[in-house]
């Protein structure tokens, strides 16, 4: 990895300077996406086309995960309440203009299914911020697409 980032708690994903927050449906329960979230950190890239190889470290309690482009991040596991909250700080990466980040997804029951919510919760460099904002439609469309993906998977395993 580049370079260290700056070690931020779960509270910094309602303080960050830049939050993106998308959510969507999935026709799997909270507990099915929460395994996947979790548990499967492996399989993510087969449903999360943006990612090329994730697989978890340290015991679970972390992981490392690359994207398309050589994005590479290593992660730790700050949330993990099954059938509801996975969430993970970024400590280390490669990342031009990065300086802290947290991704949480939170579950809850929607009928039959899963209401999805992600927040990317950053800071960085002016540029970088400036980027993500620009870029939020993207983000949004590629997030919606992993989800749509996911719930594909899981059908598709409990078949």
């Amino acid at each position: 990895m580049a370079r260290r980032l700056r070690s931020v708690g779960l509270d910094f994903v309602e303080a960050a300077p830049l939050r993106l927050v998308f959510a969507t449906e999935v026709a799997a329960p909270p507990d099915a996406v929460y395994r996947a979230l979790a548990d499967d950190v492996e399989g993510w890239p087969g449903w999360f086309t943006q990612l090329t190889a994730a697989r978890p470290v340290d015991a679970g309690a972390g992981r490392e995960v690359r994207l398309r482009g050589g994005i590479a991040f290593r992660e730790t596991v700050v949330a993990a309440e099954p059938g509801r909250r996975y969430a993970y700080r970024v400590d280390d990466s490669n990342a031009p203009g990065l300086h802290a980040l947290v991704e949480e997804w939170l579950l809850t029951p929607a009928g039959t299914g899963t209401r999805v919510q992600w927040t990317f919760a950053a800071d960085g460099s002016a540029l970088f911020r400036f980027t993500m904002r620009r870029g939020r439609a993207a983000v949004g469309r590629s997030f919606r697409d992993a989800v749509r993906n996911l719930g594909r998977r899981l059908s598709a395993a409990a078949a």
